[in-house]
């Protein structure tokens, strides 16, 4: 029995990725369906996410995406892994977790981040560049003021204020010092390099200041993470995502999911070997027994309250079978299995 998964919460985030073969549309009604799935097996919270211009990603606007997944769940929690804030005023935001939580009352999560556009082309079509991550702190403040009221424009929220939408920062480089400042919940990835998340979750620590959002340091680790009956087939759920991003790091754009057979079997440059065979290590994939471990060692060096399952593949009855094995370890950790 492992004390340390048995009180952690357990959580997924669907980045609608699309399949060769398949359409938008369906990786957008996949991601409704897994909701669903995910709700009877237990979990805590179901995410979604923001991409623009991605051909690989059909998650493009992640509030609407969150509306679609509560109207079709009825107790799980709902919201976004993230809004990335730099691309959005601030009012704009706050109106439309407004709705949402005035639509699906106690469910709703505002995870924000501060990446902008991926490529120069999708940041010219959003009028942002580079820099406007920089004032994610400042956005961040503004976003949350527009929810307590008031505002030097004279301008007031509606209806977003006097909700309380829990917001939680997504930390890449320097987020999880701004979490801190603010006094907010950390989601932190990725699994694969321990040493650097551990770092973030001290650092977060340290600096952290109570606020009216969190009394106290709150922190999310998210990865991927494989579950199925041997350690080989774990491994294959890896596979179309690591063939994913080795060719979007050599040619420049993030692609579909292909099948893990095919992708096996396609030629690839020593360069995209070894960004291959990188994405394929470093995860907590394996058997129920090998998962439990590796989590066990993962919720103990970092002492995180909650883990978000960001695992993405080809065959979608393969990854519900490793979201069901996932739970299920859970389950017999607490004693409920």
């Amino acid at each position: 029995m492992s004390s340390v998964i048995a009180s952690a919460r357990f959580s997924v985030l669907d980045r609608s990725r699309t399949r060769e073969g398949h359409t938008g549309a369906e990786a957008l009604r996949d991601t409704v369906r897994l909701a669903r799935e995910a709700e009877a097996l237990g979990y805590h919270r179901f995410w979604v996410s923001e991409h623009h211009g991605v051909p690989g990603v059909a998650g493009s606007a992640p509030t609407v995406l969150a509306a679609a997944v509560a109207g079709a769940t009825e107790r799980i929690r709902v919201g976004t892994g993230g809004v990335m804030l730099p691309n959005h005023r601030p009012l704009v935001v706050a109106e439309q977790f407004g709705v949402l939580e005035s639509l699906f009352p106690g469910r709703v999560d505002m995870g924000l981040g501060r990446s902008v556009g991926f490529t120069d082309g999708v940041r010219r079509a959003l009028g942002r560049d580079k820099d406007d991550a920089e004032d994610f702190a400042g956005q961040l403040g503004e976003l949350l003021g527009w929810f307590l009221g008031g505002s030097p424009t004279g301008v007031r929220a509606r209806p977003s204020e006097g909700l309380t939408v829990p917001p939680f920062v997504l930390a890449m480089g320097e987020g999880a010092e701004i979490a801190a400042r603010a006094g907010l919940p950390m989601v932190i990835g990725d699994l694969r390099d321990r040493e650097r998340m551990r770092r973030g979750i001290d650092r977060y620590r340290a600096l952290f200041r109570p606020s009216r959002w969190a009394s106290e340091p709150y922190v999310v680790v998210s990865g991927t993470i494989a579950v199925a009956g041997t350690p080989e087939e774990a491994r294959r759920l890896l596979v179309p995502e690591a063939w994913s991003m080795a060719y979007s790091r050599t040619h420049g754009t993030f692609p579909p999911l292909p099948p893990a057979e095919e992708a096996e079997r396609r030629a690839m440059t020593p360069k995209e070997r070894g960004f291959y065979e990188a994405g394929l290590t470093g995860h907590l994939a394996g058997t129920e027994e090998q998962v439990a471990d590796e989590l066990e060692t993962v919720l103990k060096e970092t002492g995180a309250q909650e883990v978000l399952v960001t695992t993405s593949t080809y065959d979608r009855s393969a990854l519900l079978d490793s979201y069901r094995r996932l739970a299920e370890i859970v389950a017999a950790e607490r004693g409920d299995g």
